[in-house]
């Protein structure tokens, strides 16, 4: 195999030209620490880096690991948050349903069946939605999907239930719905607006979802008191009726085989969402609350952490222990795990 040898510019082939990188768009990188180890044989092989933090009822800090200060795009975890918005903009349907305005749903029967309840709720069709079209998420059920005879669809991709009350908020507020995803629409201000206020901090960001939706970049720290504000929340309004929603309702929020739906049917009155790019974010009853960034994006280290923030939280170890199981495979079987490393407090 020939040998790779480095790009010269100058006459002098012993002076090779290393070219600087350009610069980043976001500029610096953030300042994160090891938070999982993968464990094979008894020898660390990989580590994943992140950020994690844990504020009390009032919002304030009570561990700040890495750089939980730095503006992440929350991505799927904001929907609890999108979803208060929607309330407050006149969405009005039953717990189950708003379970699934604020979920990444599996694509199970009782998800997809839900969609179309809401839409024909505002006499809309599938058709109206405007997410990226998608098989669904949990593995059996693409199986299944694919073996009909289906495709990619909108109505088959997990953000479906909130592109859905997207579109039946538009109707219900007067609002153009074939332009909800434009980020100076009225609903998309207003979810900007709903977002700063229960993070208390201005959005640093505003991207493209991996579904067609504006996502909208806080800090961990804001996202954790943004979820401490939804659980914290007088009853009767939005926000209350948002965390009631989906901690009555688990199953729609993600799925049948989803951790996060498995975390808050373990932990009584847990609030939990799930986002892409290894972002997850959880408030217990009393308003105590955390937030995890998996900086490389990994998801394997995800629930590791969490279970970690959580136990940090005060969180009976027992309860998220089942986090813990993430097997590091060798030959077929087990030979170690992602373990998450120490966060003290």
């Amino acid at each position: 195999m020939p040998t790779a040898r480095p790009f010269h510019t100058s006459g002098d082939p012993c002076v090779s030209d290393v070219r600087p990188a350009p610069p980043l768009p976001g500029g610096t990188l953030p300042t994160t620490v090891p938070v999982a180890a993968v464990v094979r044989s008894g020898f660390v092989e990989s580590v994943h880096h992140g950020s994690v933090v844990v504020v009390d009822p009032t919002g304030r800090e009570l561990l700040a690991v890495g750089d939980p200060h730095r503006p992440v795009f929350p991505r799927s975890s904001n929907k609890p948050l999108q979803a208060a918005a929607m309330v407050r903009a006149g969405l009005d349907v039953d717990d189950e349903l708003l379970a699934l305005v604020a979920a990444s749903h599996s694509g199970e029967p009782a998800h997809l069946d839900g969609v179309r309840k809401l839409l024909a709720s505002a006499g809309l069709t599938e058709s109206d939605l405007q997410n990226t079209p998608d098989l669904p998420y949990d593995p059996a059920e693409r199986s299944r999907w694919l073996a009909a005879g289906h495709g990619p669809s909108s109505l088959a991709q997990n953000c479906s239930g909130k592109h859905a009350g997207m579109l039946v908020t538009c109707v219900a507020a007067g609002w153009d719905p074939r332009a909800y995803l434009d980020a100076g629409h009225p609903l998309q201000r207003l979810v900007a607006e709903v977002v700063s206020e229960l993070a208390e901090e201005p959005i640093a960001h505003v991207g493209v979802d991996g579904c067609g939706a504006p996502v909208l970049a806080v800090s961990l720290t804001g996202l954790a008191r943004a979820f401490a504000a939804l659980v914290r929340a007088d009853a009767g309004t939005a926000e209350h009726r948002v965390a009631r929603a989906m901690r009555a309702n688990p199953r729609m929020v993600g799925g049948s085989r989803r951790d996060v739906t498995e975390l808050m049917l373990a932990v009584p009155g847990l609030l939990a969402k799930d986002g892409a790019e290894a972002v997850y974010a959880a408030a217990l009853a009393d308003g105590t609350a955390v937030a995890v960034k998996i900086a490389d994006g990994g998801n394997r280290a995800r629930p590791v952490v969490m279970a970690e923030a959580l136990r940090v939280a005060g969180v009976d170890p027992a309860l998220v222990a089942f986090l813990d199981d993430a097997p590091v495979l060798g030959h077929g079987r087990p030979v170690g795990a992602v373990q998450a490393v120490p966060l003290g407090g």
